[in-house]
Order: structure tokens, then sequence, then C-alpha cells
């Protein structure tokens, strides 16, 4: 059975503010990495650069978006940090992210994101990296979170 990281936050905006935070780059660069280049599209970059002095790096360079419907579900393939690249950015097939966004029935400015990581191997390294992710999927909600409830999307 994979390994698979499964992640839910609500949060206070309307489905297309919640979307946009994964699909614009500006957006992006203001709560998931330094410098983005995505193309939303299906095909398109999915490129996320927290060193963009130096591409190859830390980065998702390469990835592509796999599936979008605007302010429903994003996935995108995704690659490693340099600590795990070595074999999370050879892998073939990549680690995948998948996004949901449901909006509150009652509440129309709140949004659920239901994020799923997958394509973890099984040997000690890859549970490292899958771990290392975890956390950092919840660090970096917790700071799309702030960015929202504080009113501070660029």
């Amino acid at each position: 059975m994979e390994n698979i990281i499964q992640l839910k936050e609500e949060v206070e905006c309307n489905i297309n503010t919640a979307f946009d935070m994964f699909t614009q780059n500006r957006l992006l660069e203001s709560w998931l990495t330094t410098k983005a280049e995505v193309e939303p599209k299906v095909g398109g970059k999915f490129e996320l650069f927290w060193v963009p002095e130096n591409r190859e790096h830390d980065s998702t360079i390469g990835c592509k978006i796999t599936g979008i419907e605007k302010n429903v579900h994003l996935s995108f393939s995704w690659k490693g940090p340099q600590q795990y690249e070595s074999f999370m950015n050879f892998a073939d097939p990549l680690t995948h992210v998948i996004a949901f966004f449901t909006r509150e029935i009652k509440t129309p400015n709140k949004t659920t994101i239901h994020l799923f990581h997958t394509g973890w191997g099984n040997t000690p390294d890859w549970q490292e990296a899958r771990d290392w992710f975890e956390k950092a999927w919840v660090n970096a909600f917790k700071v799309l979170k702030e960015k929202i409830t504080s009113k501070e999307i660029p």
C-alpha cells in the first residue's frame, strides 16, 4: 500500500481565491515559493524555485500540470529538494500532487482544500523524504492560511 500524504485545510476565502493561490505565480510566491513559473493548463509548467539563482536544485523544474479544472482540482508532478533529489527527481514517474477544492455551501467564503501527495517509494530514503514533505506541506498550509486570514494576498 502506498504511503500517501493526505492533508485537509479549511481557508477563509472563496473557492476562486483558494484555487488562484495554487495557479497564479504572484500568489504562489506569497506563500509557497520564492519564484513561480506556472502555466495553468494541462501540460503547462508547474515550476517553483526556492533558490531562483540556482534553478537546477531545490526546485520543481521540469514538472508539469497533469490535470486542471478551475475551482475544482489541480494536479502536477513534483520534485524534491537537494537532499532527496538523487532519487526523487529521477524517479519514473515523479511524485504527484493532487489538490481538490470544495466550497462550503452555507458559508461561501470558506473553502476546503484536500491535498494528496503520492508516488513515494518503499526504501528508508523515500520514507525520510515523505516524512519531510508531510511536515513541509503542513507548514506551507499554515502560511497559506495566515496569508488569507490576514488579507495579505498580493
